[in-house]
């Protein structure tokens, strides 16, 4: 029966040692989810970084481009005198710019007529006008939105309440 005691003895060992080592497990597998959700996060964080760094590069060249743009808008206007085939070749850059624009996500912002917005609109001036009050009546810049957000704030006139003074006190 010694034998037997021993040998009892011994398994209880062995299943607490076993147990222990279980625990063990569980906590490595714990820190390895752990690990592992933190890795993913980190590459999607990575990632999220490299795009928007992809984004702010790009979102800069196109600001220059457009000033570029608006000196050729200008100088469209004034082709009336040239060659045809030169106004052509310059029309056809015009368009080409206009096209990469498009390409790249980039509308003009919506100016003349449109209720004043500051989260789109600079205004630069303000005009007694008949259009009701805050209303823009001239773009003196087309401003510009890329991917949703706003690139180049469109420099504006407003319209001011023309009411004179002594129409108040009718």
């Amino acid at each position: 029966m010694g034998l037997m005691k021993k040998a009892d003895k011994e398994l209880e060992v062995y299943k607490r040692e076993l147990v222990k080592k279980e625990a063990q497990i569980a906590d490595y597998v714990d820190h390895l989810k752990r690990l592992q959700a933190e890795f993913e996060n980190y590459c999607k964080r990575v990632e999220k970084e490299r795009k928007d760094v992809a984004s702010f590069a790009s979102e800069r060249l196109v600001v220059k481009l457009l000033l570029i743009i608006d000196d050729f808008e200008r100088a469209v206007h004034q082709l009336k005198n040239l060659p045809e085939q030169t106004r052509t070749g310059i029309e056809m850059i015009f368009k080409n710019l206009h096209k990469m624009l498009d390409e790249e996500r980039v509308v003009p912002i919506p100016a003349v007529g449109q209720k004043f917005d500051p989260y789109k609109h600079e205004a630069i001036l303000q005009v007694e006008s008949d259009q009701p009050e805050d209303v823009v009546v001239e773009e003196l810049q087309r401003g510009y939105m890329m991917n949703g957000k706003v690139i180049r704030y469109s420099k504006v006139k407003i319209s001011k309440n023309h009411t004179l003074e002594g129409d108040k006190h009718e």
